[in-house]
Parts: C-alpha cells; structure tokens; sequence
C-alpha cells in the first residue's frame, strides 16, 4: 500500500490504494513506479522531481527515461501488523502487468528478506516479523501477462 504523501508531493495528498501487483526484484538496482500507478494515486507530471538518469533492462536493448523520480511512503502489512518506509521511486511509462517493481533498495530499507522459492517476504515490524505470502498462480499469471507484454514490446521495436 502506497499512502499519504502530501510531504513529498509539493503539498498534494496522495491517495491511499491497495497496490497487488508488486514485484519485488532482487536483481534490480532501482524501485520502479509505473504511470498508471501514479494516476491511481491522484498524483500526476506535475508531482514528480525531474529527472536526467537513464536506465536500462525494461525495454530490450533500449535505454530508458523516467518521466520523473517520487518518494513515496509504503505500507507493508495490515493495521494491526505493518511497517512504513519512505521509498524513492523512478516513474516509468511503460504498459506492464505490475504497478511497481521494488529493486534491491527497497527490502534493504524495510531490512526484508524475500524467499522467492517459498513467494514469502519477511521483515521486522513493531508487533514481531511480518510475513508476506503470494498466491502462486497469481503470481504465475502476473508473470506469463508480463511476459507476453515483453514479447510484444520487442516486436515493436
């Protein structure tokens, strides 16, 4: 869950939404946040930092340009057990299966340890360790949906 950002968004409140298509990345060295995610947050263009970095590995064999960078607070975990982080994010418009990709940057600063053979994330919180189970076919669907969108990208090119 992405929630209130009215500090980090020149003054803005940010809607809270309930973010399922996470993928969290261990191979990744940056936090993606993609447009239409951006949109679900009542946030827009005029809400990011600019940003001159280039980064590559989500287009084939192309170098691509965020539209902006935005830090944003992240909610893990549920009212009675959940952690929040500020997390810094490069805004991509891109269309994909996901609404965010978290990088290593991410769990290093929710100090989390993803188990992607047991699709469980787990993390320290206040009330004990917070553990995040995924849904194996969902994720298999997310994952064959996003591969066919990298097909076609290619294609395209």
């Amino acid at each position: 869950m992405i929630t209130n950002a009215n500090q980090y968004t020149n003054a803005k409140e940010a809607e809270k939404v309930l973010f399922r298509k996470v993928l969290i990345d261990g191979g990744s060295a940056l936090n993606l946040l993609f447009a239409e995610a951006l949109r679900e947050l009542g946030l827009g263009p005029t809400d990011l930092m600019p940003s001159d970095s280039s980064f590559w590995g989500v287009v084939p064999r192309r170098a691509s340009r965020p539209l902006g960078e935005i830090t944003l607070p992240v909610q893990f975990g549920m009212a009675t057990n959940y952690r929040v982080e500020h997390i810094n994010f490069y805004v991509a418009d891109f269309d994909t299966t996901y609404h965010a990709i978290l990088g290593r940057p991410a769990p290093a600063k929710f100090m989390a340890v993803p188990h992607y053979a047991y699709l469980v994330v787990k993390m320290p919180s206040p009330a004990g360790v917070l553990s995040l189970w995924a849904n194996l076919s969902v994720a298999y669907a997310y994952e064959t949906e996003s591969l066919t969108l990298a097909e076609a990208t290619d294609l395209s090119i």
